[in-house]
């Protein structure tokens, strides 16, 4: 939902998964990171800011694209917990949050080749891309495969497989 890269600059804290990485991961039953109004769906249902994602039921195949900063380690533990989640975050593969969370817990990852150009709320594309490099992590294998087969192109990690996708036509 947010980048915290343009927030200093501009007072935002709400940022968009563009669509076309929605459109190629199937339908999500579950948003709790969603914005409160959402130009676009990104999933069957959603719970904003307002709801507090975090102490609500989760249930169904979750996409998660939290805030980012201090709570995000927070939101990546309730997917890994979850067990049925694909988490958008920077791939700062370095940090806690990757070594207590994410190494030895996810099904797999897909790091994004490139960085990300979120979007505004209103729909619109940032003017910016990310201020670092994306991973989208899956927790369950059916989300490790969707990601796998989804046609984005980055470097696939699965188990002990590491994998260079191109972009399919």
């Amino acid at each position: 939902m947010n980048i915290q890269h343009e927030r200093v600059a501009n007072g935002k804290d709400e940022w968009l998964t563009p669509r076309w990485v929605l459109d190629r991961l199937g339908v999500f039953d579950l948003d709790p990171c969603a914005p409160i109004k959402p130009p676009w769906d990104t999933a069957r249902k959603h719970y904003s800011i307002l709801d507090n994602g975090l102490l609500k039921q989760w249930h169904g195949r979750v996409w998660c694209n939290p805030p980012y900063g201090t709570e995000t380690a927070k939101w990546v533990s309730r997917c890994a917990s979850h067990g049925n989640a694909i988490v958008l975050i920077f791939a700062r593969t370095e940090t806690l949050t990757f070594f207590k969370h994410i190494w030895g817990r996810a099904d797999g990852m897909l790091f994004i080749k490139g960085r990300l150009r979120f979007y505004h709320v209103t729909g619109h594309p940032a003017n910016n891309s990310g201020g670092a490099p994306s991973v989208l992590v899956a927790f369950g294998r059916d989300n490790a495969s969707r990601l796998r087969t989804s046609g984005i192109v980055g470097a696939w990690v699965g188990g002990t497989e590491i994998l260079q996708l191109k972009e399919i036509k």
